[in-house]
């Protein structure tokens, strides 16, 4: 049986944590899958929220690691994001894709769509087909109704740029796992990831 994430394991460098993320397993009250594919973000990252300093919006992002960061993207979608680091330090990894293995039949219903590869594919899909929503940001990873389980073995990773953002979009802070056909968008290079 794999091991339960705790909090502890997300009180490292969120550069640490984002690739050790890819191929664990994600379910939000039974619902989910593999993560395939996550985004870094740090404090001292200008495209991060956390950037300028606490908000009300971003104030789980400076606490304790091991919490849901959710917010609302362009006003349209949700996304998940796991707060790491000690507290104070401000970093977290936005999901960006899932291989969805659990709950299917209500992830379809929720997406309205068939195809297993378009129903996690992107963090706003992601949220949608878990019903993930700002209700759930603050919550405790490691208590239901997450459950993140441990990957069986070693990933093959590839890295590369963040998509959607404008801000430090050059940096290769976003991960995956090589040759997923549920990843939101492909990876350009095949690449070993880097901080």
């Amino acid at each position: 049986m794999p091991r339960q994430l705790t909090a502890g394991f997300f009180k490292r460098s969120v550069h640490e944590v984002a690739p050790d993320l890819i191929g664990i397993t994600l379910l939000f009250n039974g619902v989910g899958g593999r993560v395939v594919e996550v985004e870094a973000y740090h404090q001292t990252d200008p495209a991060a929220h956390s950037f300028c300093g606490p908000t009300s919006r971003n104030a789980v992002m400076f606490g304790p690691p091991g919490y849901a960061y959710v917010y609302r993207s362009y006003g349209i979608h949700w996304c998940l994001n796991f707060v790491c680091e000690p507290k104070g330090s401000a970093g977290a990894v936005l999901i960006r894709a899932l291989e969805p293995t659990a709950g299917l039949a209500t992830m379809r219903r929720r997406r309205g769509v068939a195809d297993e590869r378009l129903l996690c594919a992107g963090p706003g899909r992601v949220c949608q087909a878990l019903r993930i929503t700002g209700a759930d940001n603050g919550r405790a990873l490691d208590a239901p109704p997450f459950e993140l389980l441990a990957r069986a073995g070693a990933a093959e990773l590839v890295a590369g740029p963040r998509i959607g953002i404008t801000k430090a979009a050059e940096l290769p802070w976003r991960y995956g796992e090589k040759g997923s056909r549920f990843l939101s968008k492909p990876f350009a290079v095949a690449a070993k990831p880097s901080a």
